[in-house]
């Protein structure tokens, strides 16, 4: 049965997001509607979206019918594919994701990341210590904007006569969709940085060193060296999917704080596990709403036909507030056990960067914990206007100081 969306709520259009609490909108989906089709407009053919948990984590583990290949999220899958399909790790199936993956993986495992790992923890604590000494802060341009930048940029071996460029490169292409921001500005700092990896590459190709760069620009993949495309793509990959998720992650759990003194209090005297605490802030603020697929068969579900070459979306922003997975989820806990989000995604496609993100969120919070002793909001934080990304823009906050 083919549904349409109630008058108003358009999941293609960013200002939804913003302009609409879509809590009971979620819930009516995941009670009577799991199989929605979100109507095309004269701009844009429509797509299925999939709010249940359940759901969600089966499409990932489906890589053969549900196909990442011509893109991820609605702006691309909407507009034709993406240009990055095959060359992308995020935006690729098949021999060719299983062998990148598996090379990537060597740089992302728990003891390739001991250097990077205690740099971030000591480079975090810095920069939370500044901003307490500063009073009041923007959270967001001040803090969590300055450390997975930074992390992400050890590990691709940015040297660092060129980190304050690249950091200021980065920052201008990963703003887009932040109020004030100019489109074409950011279009032309996202190509000055693939230009900028480009160059890096063919510097390590001749000289590699053991950073991310270098084994992108010798490795072989099915037998194969990396194309230049390939190799800037995903450097660009790993900046994105290292930075903007881990910088809003930071800023929401800031802002859940702010909301919940409570949970902020049970977390700084010990109350509650902190590996436990990053997976109810990560469920919590859920930065990243959706992904998307591709259909590449006929295939059904919850009584509805998907045809081949639908548009399939998969709500995070649904999937990780379902009470068939997770108890009173509307509650901020610290303590929640267990706690399945799907923040990382699911099968095939889970984040390689799982381990350092949760390893930066936790970082983050052993120096809250250290330096601060409570939050003050000093403005209205300002929202991000986005169909794929959550969160805030701006946190404007005092940290009261830890006697």
């Amino acid at each position: 049965m083919t549904t349409h969306a109630p008058t108003g709520i358009d999941l293609a259009d960013s200002t939804t997001f913003v302009e609409h609490d879509l809590t009971a909108f979620w819930r009516g989906l995941r009670d009577e509607k799991p199989v929605y089709w979100n109507a095309e407009s004269e701009q844009r053919p429509g797509f299925w979206v999939l709010s249940r948990h359940r759901d969600v984590v089966g499409v990932y583990r489906d890589a053969e019918n549900f196909s990442s290949a011509h893109g991820n999220v609605l702006d691309t899958l909407l507009n034709g594919g993406d240009s990055a399909s095959g060359k992308m790790l995020a935006i690729s199936d098949g021999s060719g994701h299983r062998e990148l993956r598996r090379t990537l993986l060597r740089s992302f495992a728990p003891r390739a990341l001991q250097v990077v790992e205690a740099n971030m923890r000591a480079a975090t604590d810095k920069v939370v210590a500044e901003a307490v000494r500063q009073g009041t802060c923007d959270f967001a341009a001040d803090v969590a904007a300055h450390i997975p930048l930074a992390t992400i940029c050890d590990m691709l071996g940015v040297p660092d006569a060129q980190r304050a460029e690249v950091q200021r490169t980065a920052k201008s292409a990963l703003a887009a969709e932040e109020p004030g921001q100019d489109a074409m500005r950011s279009w032309l700092a996202k190509n000055e940085i693939l230009m900028y990896f480009a160059k890096l590459a063919k510097t390590r190709a001749g000289d590699p060193g053991t950073d991310v760069v270098s084994m992108l620009a010798t490795c072989e993949v099915n037998g194969r060296p990396l194309s230049e495309d390939e190799i800037i793509l995903n450097c660009y990959g790993l900046v994105l999917g290292g930075e903007e998720t881990t910088r809003l992650t930071m800023i929401g759990a800031v802002a859940a704080f702010l909301a919940h003194p409570d949970q902020w209090r049970r977390l700084r005297t010990g109350e509650v596990e902190l590996a436990t605490a990053v997976d109810e802030i990560l469920r919590w603020t859920t930065v990243t709403r959706h992904v998307g697929r591709r259909a590449t068969a006929d295939v059904r579900l919850h009584d509805t036909l998907i045809r081949a070459g639908d548009i399939v979306t998969l709500w995070h922003a649904s999937a990780n507030f379902d009470e068939r997975e997770f108890t009173d989820p509307m509650s901020f806990d610290l303590s929640r056990k267990p706690n399945n989000h799907v923040v990382f995604g699911h099968g095939p496609h889970f984040c390689i960067g799982a381990y350092l993100g949760r390893a930066e969120i936790s970082a983050l919070l052993s120096a809250l914990c250290a330096h601060v002793q409570d939050f003050e909001a000093t403005a209205p934080p300002e929202n991000l206007y986005s169909t794929v990304f959550s969160g805030y823009a701006s946190l404007p906050v005092r940290l009261v100081p830890a006697a």
